[in-house]
């Protein structure tokens, strides 16, 4: 391992730290909370993961010089957001899944009814995190307005929800690459979008900078969801913490489907690269983190 290696790893560690800490206490232990929610929520919340929208968040925000101490409750925001989706996507209705991050899923620890709460409690605390940016950090309310419309937006029926829904309904009736690739920008970019401009909102970004920051998150966040495609065929099954080929296994369309390894693993460097050449012509005081975060996603085996 090279030194910059070795530098990316130790920022990723430190700043994956930081987001874990913050989680830890985003919910005040002084509210009325019913402790088997509380337990809920934690459970799936610091479960681990790649905390890779948060650390987006904090790096976008460090690609301006912007306060990456600001940028924190909107990084929480985000992956409250994130994991609400996964308690949900996981439920018997949904994608009726065992297992995540190699732990039982919330359904299966808490029964579905407090699953199902524990995802809407996150939904809702993430927008009170958000406004911390504003009460605690003293980013400017316009921007934290910004900020709290793109989540409802990125997160909502014409994002995430959207993508969801379009999978869902589309099971095993695909027949488009194009359909595959709403439900892939939608279902997974939007939220990595969001991520990115949120952190550039709170850095106060202008309009090419913002513009920037949303291609390459398309261009990385359809790059990613490529991946984890591939990953579901070709993949470590203790890497992962989850089963491999449960895509085939529930007759889903992947891009591997459709036009094959080869070329997935292909269009995953295709993507990088467009993304990494719009962020570098876009005048970033410091793109390099986000940059190396690209790269990173790129190679990543779980």
């Amino acid at each position: 391992m090279n030194n910059e290696e070795l530098t990316f790893e130790s920022y990723m560690a430190a700043e994956t730290a930081k987001v874990e800490a913050a989680l830890a206490r985003i919910l005040p232990a002084g509210w009325d909370v019913p402790e088997e929610l509380r337990a809920a929520m934690g459970y799936s919340l610091m479960a681990g993961g790649k905390r890779l929208r948060p650390l987006l968040v904090l790096a976008a925000a460090e690609a301006l010089r912007g306060s990456k101490e600001a940028a924190l409750p909107v990084a929480c925001a985000i992956e409250m957001v994130h994991t609400y989706s996964l308690i949900h996507d996981d439920l018997p209705a949904m994608d009726n899944d065992d297992y995540r991050r190699g732990k039982l899923t919330n359904h299966k620890v808490y029964g579905e009814a407090l699953a199902i709460l524990a995802g809407d409690a996150l939904l809702t605390h993430a927008f009170h995190a958000a406004a911390q940016a504003y009460r605690i950090h003293g980013v400017p309310a316009e921007q934290v307005l910004n900020i709290m419309d793109d989540l409802a937006v990125y997160a909502g029926a014409c994002g995430m929800v959207g993508g969801q829904a379009a999978d869902m309904l589309g099971e095993q009736g695909l027949t488009r690459l194009e359909d595959l690739q709403y439900i892939h920008t939608h279902k997974t970019s939007d939220l990595i979008v969001f991520s990115l401009l949120a952190g550039g909102r709170i850095a106060g970004a202008n309009e090419k900078q913002l513009q920037a920051l949303e291609s390459f998150g398309y261009a990385i966040g359809l790059a990613f969801q490529i991946q984890d495609d591939i990953l579901d065929v070709t993949g470590d099954e203790q890497k992962l913490g989850k089963p491999t080929n449960s895509d085939e296994k529930q007759q889903k369309v992947t891009y591997p489907f459709f036009i094959g390894l080869e070329a997935s693993e292909a269009r995953v460097r295709e993507l990088t690269l467009e993304g990494k050449q719009v962020l570098l012509a876009a005048d970033f005081p410091r793109p390099e983190r986000l940059l190396q975060l690209a790269d990173f996603l790129m190679r990543r085996d779980h």
